[in-house]
């Protein structure tokens, strides 16, 4: 059974953009982790909240370039938030004081049985909803 991942909006940011910190690779540790999923056959999910927030930054052409290292060799599966996910992260968001869309993520990543690739420090509060991993950490 292949691993499943749910991709936080960063990490696409940092493949994308080849971004770095001070210190680290972000981009390249983006990369790999793309790479090793791709070998591995594991399934990335991408919600359409998360194309959302892409949109933000980037246009639609850009969004659909991002995701197609994915998309075409058919290992992307896109989910649409439900009512009751977006319900869930409300409450969520004000019960443990963290940003709406880390809840909502948390909460899609465990309903596709994935767990979260992220370097956001919310989902250490998470971890009783989904399981997150930065990507380095699977290489």
């Amino acid at each position: 059974m292949p691993e499943k991942y749910y991709v936080d909006t960063l990490i696409w940011r940092d493949y994308y953009e080849n971004r770095r910190d001070r210190f680290r690779p972000l981009g390249e540790w983006a990369f790999e982790f793309f790479k090793k999923a791709i070998c591995e056959e594991s399934l990335i999910f991408c919600s359409d909240f998360i194309e959302r927030e892409l949109l933000k930054d980037y246009d639609e052409e850009k969004v659909k370039d991002m995701l197609s290292i994915i998309e075409r060799i058919h290992l992307l599966r896109r989910v649409e938030v439900r009512a009751e996910q977006f319900n869930e992260a409300a409450g969520l968001c004000k019960e443990r004081r963290i940003p709406f869309g880390d809840a909502l993520h948390a909460i899609v990543a465990r309903d596709v049985g994935a767990t979260v690739i992220t370097r956001d420090h919310h989902f250490e509060e998470l971890q009783d909803i989904a399981l997150s991993k930065k990507p380095e950490d699977l290489l």
